[in-house]
């Protein structure tokens, strides 16, 4: 259930025992957020040469900065429907994985592979030291270095391994 942060990325409840669910209580100043993150999925430009830009939820920007390219993260006002900022998809970005069997981890890009043909692939570091690797289109933005534009749940997005979750339930 990763809508608890903003992404708007309902999985649903048939996830497997041992993932990343955990509980992210509310507090008053993020029950009504002033903006979301969404991720570019696509960029064109339509009738009469007009650039747009389409977001990860369905959202068409039209006229936006002419900087932002396909799986950047935009930060949109939720009043105005308008581009604030932008964070560019490049190496030392701030990351959560919402796909794959890395779903919810969070963690610094690290180095992306372009392969021709096929899927790309980022490798993100967590903040544990642990490296792994995940297609591009699983991969969302969600700060700068180690600033993050949303909240994160209280393990931070790091996976314990079997044998770590049990020591952390004894305690």
């Amino acid at each position: 259930m990763l809508s608890f942060l903003g992404l708007g990325l309902d999985r649903g409840s048939g996830w497997a025992a041992g993932t990343l669910e955990a509980e992210h209580p509310l507090t008053p100043a993020r029950a009504c957020p002033q903006y979301k993150l969404c991720r570019v999925s696509k960029s064109a430009t339509g009738p009469k040469g007009v650039p747009y830009i389409v977001t990860h939820d369905g959202r068409t920007i039209r006229y936006p900065q002419p900087g932002i390219n396909v799986n950047d993260t935009v930060k949109v006002d939720i009043e105005s429907g308008k581009v604030t900022e932008a964070l560019t998809f490049e190496t030392g970005q701030l990351v959560m994985v919402t796909g794959g069997h890395n779903v919810g981890r969070v963690g610094v890009l690290v180095h992306r592979e372009k392969h021709i043909g096929s899927y790309e692939i980022s490798h993100i570091k967590d903040a544990a030291g642990k490296t792994f690797s995940t297609r591009t289109s699983n991969v969302f933005i969600i700060g700068e270095g180690n600033r993050s534009y949303i909240s994160l749940p209280k393990g931070k997005g790091i996976k314990l391994s079997i044998l770590e979750e049990a020591a952390q339930r004894k305690e």
